[in-house]
C-alpha cells in the first residue's frame, strides 16, 4: 500500500488536535461558565483529553505523526470511560449497577439534547474521532 502524502498526514494531525481543543474548551465552558460540577468519571475523561491538546499540538507544529501511538491509547481509554459513563446515564441496567461516584452522581445529566446527547456522549464522539485519525496515522507510520 502507498504511504499518505504530506498534506494528508498534516491534516490527520490537525483534525484530532482541533477536536481535542474543542472538547477541552467545551468541558471548561460547562464547568466554569455554566457552573456544572464534574463528576468523578468526568474528571477521568478530562485527565485523558487535556494532555491530548498539548501532545497533538506539539505534533502538529513539529509535523510528527509518531505521536499517534500515544494519542491512540489515550483516546481509546478515554473513549471506554466515556462509553461506560454514557451507558450508566442512559441504560437502566447499567445505571442500577453503577458504582458510587462521589459527591456528584455520575448518572446525572446536566444536558440531554435531543434526548440522547449528554456530556459523556460529546466526550465519546471526540475520543472516537481522535482514535480513528490516530489509528490511520499509526498504520501509516508502521508500514
Amino acid at each position: 500500500m502507498k504511504q499518505m502524502n504530506k498534506d494528508v498526514r498534516e491534516s490527520f494531525l490537525f483534525i484530532p488536535w482541533a477536536v481535542s481543543v474543542i472538547a477541552m474548551f467545551g468541558s471548561l465552558y460547562f464547568s466554569e461558565i455554566l457552573q456544572y460540577e464534574p463528576c468523578e468519571l468526568c474528571w477521568y475523561q478530562r485527565i485523558l483529553m487535556y494532555p491530548l491538546v498539548l501532545l497533538l499540538g506539539i505534533a502538529v507544529i513539529k509535523k510528527d505523526d509518531k505521536i499517534a501511538s500515544y494519542s491512540l491509547w489515550m483516546s481509546g481509554i478515554g473513549g471506554l470511560i466515556s462509553l461506560y459513563h454514557y451507558l450508566i446515564q442512559k441504560v437502566p441496567f447499567f445505571a442500577d449497577r453503577a458504582l458510587s461516584c462521589g459527591r456528584i452522581p455520575c448518572t446525572g445529566q446536566y444536558i440531554n439534547w435531543l434526548g440522547f446527547i449528554t456530556i459523556p456522549f460529546l466526550a465519546l464522539v471526540a475520543f472516537i474521532i481522535i482514535f480513528i485519525f490516530s489509528l490511520l496515522l499509526w498504520k501509516n507510520v508502521n508500514r
